[in-house]
């Protein structure tokens, strides 16, 4: 019987599999590793780590598509008293305040952003240096990417906005990104879709499901370079080392340290959901990006260092360490001339469609990933509905 076959059981993955899903056509998702979820999945206890600080943004397109089917679940959000503990480090010591040249940047609209200027040049037409550099540094948060200055004026102005709006448009799904994505898939296998975990599928597996029907390729943009045996498929990404910590609580700790001398975020993320550690213990993650050939020991350093700023005592207060680097493995950046238009396009043609954080989809960090999959979901019905020998009429085919 045609069906659609999706790779890659991250956020693409699943949100191509329950859109296509209520369409009332069979689906198959097929996982390499032995559970869901991708990049969001969220580490064993007792310390709830994700791979990378995601955050649902309020009134962003995955949020909406979320709060339709009823998958969003409990959400944190940034309570008041935290907010207030939020500290930016710039020459060298920590500040309550950014400069207001920078808070005077982020309230411009990004249409006044060029797409062929560098985000640094532009920026500092507009506010002068000191702030245009806080503001690029400032968006390592939301890029991971060792210099955002570099990037499209347009684009990281967009994100720019978004991430310093008022109220915070981040919210954290409680218990960890694990939780959401066990809504998806529960949701996914309620509407008929065969999940298979622990499933590699390889260049000839690909040939055997493209007999079935269409294929969504919903893997990390080299793994389906790979599996497609397409070179065309590369676009630029951050490369950012990630110190994960847990800490016996100390009141007063910071809850954000936003480094403006250079890219660098640490978030107490325990701040939003206690959970996410035992009682008594924070956990602090620190995000550090690096260009391409620094050593992961040099970000470590600089994170460390921030960290005895911004945490006292913390060297004896740490119960858990975990280090790692995501490289390009943190969304899709545009250098200045491109948008999100000149990415790998989702339809690759052949019944083959791509889905991911850096393909050719609008949004902000994993709406990429959600607005791809419903594109190549949407794209795979149609695709089946036309291949399908004797694909059900609806009410009023002729």
């Amino acid at each position: 019987m045609p069906r659609i076959h999706i790779v890659g059981g991250g956020l693409a993955g699943l949100t191509a599999a329950v859109t296509a899903a209520e369409s009332r056509v069979p689906v198959t998702l097929h996982e390499a590793h032995h559970t869901l979820g991708g990049r969001a999945r969220t580490s064993d206890g007792p310390y709830l780590t994700n791979d990378g600080p995601h955050a649902l943004y309020r009134r962003g397109p995955h949020w909406t598509w979320l709060e339709h089917r009823k998958l969003l679940g409990p959400l944190a959000s940034v309570p008041p008293l935290e907010g207030t503990r939020f500290r930016f480090h710039r020459d060298g010591a920590l500040r309550r305040t950014p400069p207001l040249a920078m808070l005077r940047l982020a309230r411009r609209s990004s249409r006044t952003a060029p797409v062929d200027a560098g985000f640094l040049s532009w920026a500092t037409g507009q506010v002068g240096e000191e702030g245009a550099r806080a503001a690029a540094h400032y968006m390592g948060v939301a890029l991971f990417h060792h210099d955002p200055g570099s990037l499209s004026a347009a684009f990281v102005q967009e994100r720019l906005r978004r991430a310093t709006a008022l109220p915070p448009e981040a919210h954290y799904p409680v218990g960890g990104w694990a939780r959401l994505v066990d809504r998806m898939a529960s949701r996914a296998r309620d509407l008929g879709v065969r999940v298979e975990t622990a499933t590699r599928i390889g260049p000839r597996d690909l040939d055997g499901l493209r007999r079935d029907g269409p294929v969504i390729v919903a893997t990390h943009l080299d793994s389906a370079r790979a599996l497609l045996e397409d070179p065309a498929l590369t676009w630029e990404s951050g490369r950012t080392a990630l110190l994960d910590l847990a800490l016996r609580t100390r009141r007063g700790d910071p809850f954000i340290i936003s480094d403006l001398d250079a890219p660098g975020w640490i978030e107490r993320f325990t701040a939003q959901d206690p959970a996410l550690a035992p009682p008594g213990e924070q956990l602090v993650q620190a995000q550090i990006p690096i260009a391409p050939g620094t050593p992961r020991a040099d970000a470590v350093r600089r994170a460390e260092d921030l960290l005895d700023l911004g945490f006292p005592g913390r060297r004896d207060r740490t119960t858990w360490r975990r280090e790692a680097v995501a490289s390009g493995r943190t969304g899709a950046v545009d250098r200045p001339g491109t948008t999100w238009r000149d990415r790998p396009a989702v339809d690759r043609g052949g019944g083959i469609l791509l889905a991911g954080d850096q393909v050719a989809a609008p949004g902000l960090l994993s709406e990429v990933a959600f607005n791809s999959g419903i594109e190549a979901a949407v794209l795979a019905v149609e695709l089946l509905g036309r291949t399908a020998p004797d694909a059900p009429r609806t009410a009023g085919t002729p």
